[in-house]
């Protein structure tokens, strides 16, 4: 895998033709359960260019640049109203996605065929999810662009698109979203309360994570909720109920399966609405079949405790450390269930999973009594094991400094903090979901953060490194386009451009790429050697620059 960026780039395109082929499937005529809701909701009102309001729901930007909406109802009513309080961010989501189809995959031949074998692969997906979000999706759904139409039914594209973060490793038997999460309670916590944090590592390009949502739901049915989202997304990758149970996601390591069914941010929001405790969230992971492998871990205030539950299509397990005061998850699995699955135990030898296991070890041990401020500390760790320099945006990092965001729960007193942008520089903003659920809004709404307990941004954000490796990111994306596309750089440095990341493995290798392709071996051999003398995060990206080292070796006699 020598250039993430780009496989990523091309994995998200293979998504979105997934999207393509729903429209010619027998799930086009599957109508969702609308009878019995409401379908009359309160008109919107645009209070500002900021904040719009629909009866007691609402959606306001507070001074973090967070998107924060709160919405109730039965499944129609909250679909309907999310929608309609926030079309222009389910625009502007909708735009991130598919505006790049052409840049991804602009080849016809290849979009075809690709759609026929989507077309075959989603057939069932709709039999999978539960009646309930299908008809909150459909009311979502309401408000889509009609500039998409052509792709698929809004209803039915918004479905697919819930299951963007399952399809994209299960396509390319790949875990794009590299997350690391971490438990502590006890013995390990200020006055033992259970805290919880983590970073959420989908990257799909900087637009897709500039409006994020903290979204407040108060359903007709099960526990009221709160999540980080975007528009048109009601699935849940990180949230809370207000009886103090906590949801969060880890990609593990996937076959391409034969069929889409129940999408993994669905199955974490029923258990976030339905499961107060950790066996009952583990009951509603048994009943649901996913099709990507996935760590469910769930906090619990009533149990005092986390657990971890994993999913994938053939099977479950449950992972508690006996007589432990943490738990800790990156992208592998750790039950028995899954002791001689060797795909999980190639997933350990060859990527940065284990790495970033036994970072995380290393930072909880080196903390006495973990508070609030501690876990966000440990979030926004850039270092390697032993305090090793690994170059930033590495992935083994627990910081990779690409994540849509960080989050931390406290979950004895309904507290959350989630990052504000940059990644999980910024502040982490607070909230109270006692406050948030018992507060009339009022005429005016205004932000439900709780600026007394906010967690400041981090002094990174204001350094000169940090503008640096800013500089450095957008070089690289240019960097890899221009070897993909054999186009040429003009008055290309390689050292300039290392200078901008030196400690980091890629940027050596990506000069050396760029000099192969232009067929100066010779000068490229340095550049490889170099980097082979860096932190390199995985066996098979390490096996691709040595590659390139005996390729130019061989071409510069």
């Amino acid at each position: 895998m020598p250039f993430k960026a780009t496989i990523l780039r091309n994995v998200i395109g293979l998504c979105l033709l997934f999207l393509f082929s729903c429209g010619i499937n027998k799930s086009i005529n599957h109508q969702p359960q609308l009878d019995g809701y409401t379908q009359d909701i309160h008109s919107l009102t645009i209070v500002n260019d900021s904040t719009y309001k629909a009866g007691q729901n609402y959606l306001l930007k507070n001074k973090f640049g967070q998107w924060e909406a709160r919405i109730s109802g039965d499944p129609l009513e909250r679909g309907l109203i999310l929608g309609s309080l926030s079309k222009p961010l389910i625009d502007k989501q909708e735009a991130v996605f598919f505006e790049k189809i052409q840049q991804l995959v602009p080849n016809e031949s290849k979009q075809k065929l690709l759609r026929k074998f989507l077309d075959w692969y989603n057939r069932k997906m709709y039999l999978h999810v539960p009646e309930e979000f299908k008809t909150e999706i459909w009311g979502v759904s309401r408000y889509a662009s009609d500039k998409y139409d052509f792709i698929a039914p809004n209803y039915l594209r918004f479905l697919y698109l819930h299951s963007s973060h399952d399809i994209g490793h299960a396509l390319q038997d790949l875990a794009l979203v590299g997350c690391t999460s971490f438990a502590a309670w006890n013995d390990k916590t200020e006055n033992g309360d259970l805290i919880l944090g983590r970073n959420f590592d989908f990257y799909a390009g900087d637009e897709f994570a500039e409006n994020k949502i903290i979204l407040f739901v108060e359903p007709n049915k099960g526990n009221k909720f709160m999540s980080v989202t975007w528009g048109g997304m009601i699935g849940v990758v990180s949230g809370m109920n207000d009886k103090g149970l906590t949801v969060t996601i880890n990609a593990g390591k996937s076959k391409i399966p034969l069929a889409a069914k129940d999408p993994i941010s669905l199955v974490s929001r029923e258990i976030l609405q339905y499961a107060s405790t950790i066996e009952e969230a583990i009951s509603i992971a048994k009943k649901r079949e996913v099709f990507v492998s996935e760590a469910i871990m769930v906090g619990s205030a009533i149990d005092g405790k986390a657990a971890l539950i994993e999913v994938s299509p053939n099977n479950l397990g449950v992972f508690e450390v006996p007589n432990s005061n943490e738990l800790i998850c990156s992208n592998h699995f750790q039950s028995e269930a899954y002791k001689d699955d060797r795909r999980n135990e190639r997933t350990i030898e060859e990527s940065h999973t284990a790495y970033r296991y036994k970072k995380m070890q290393e930072l909880l041990e080196s903390q006495n009594k973990i508070n609030v401020s501690d876990a966000v500390s440990i979030l926004r760790n850039k270092e390697g094991l032993n305090g090793k320099v690994l170059g930033y945006g590495n992935e083994k990092a627990i910081n990779q400094l690409l994540a849509h965001h960080g989050i931390v729960f406290k979950p004895g007193e309904l507290k959350v903090w989630v990052s504000s942008n940059p990644y999980q520089l910024g502040t982490f903003v607070a909230y109270d979901l006692n406050e948030v659920f018992k507060n009339d809004i009022g005429t005016n709404p205004k932000s439900m953060a709780i600026d007394s307990i906010n967690i400041p941004a981090d002094s990174f954000r204001k350094s000169e490194e940090y503008k640096t490796y800013e500089i450095y990111r957008k070089k690289e994306f240019e960097i890899e386009q221009a070897i993909i596309n054999k186009e040429l750089i003009p008055n290309f440095e390689p050292q300039e451009f290392i200078s901008l990341n030196p400690n980091y493995w890629k940027s050596h290798f990506l000069a050396g790429r760029y000099l192969y392709s232009e067929e100066n071996y010779k000068s490229a051999i340095n550049f490889f050697r170099n980097s082979l003398t860096k932190e390199i995060p995985s066996i098979p990206e390490t096996e691709e620059v040595k590659k390139f080292l005996k390729k130019s070796l061989r071409k510069s006699r």
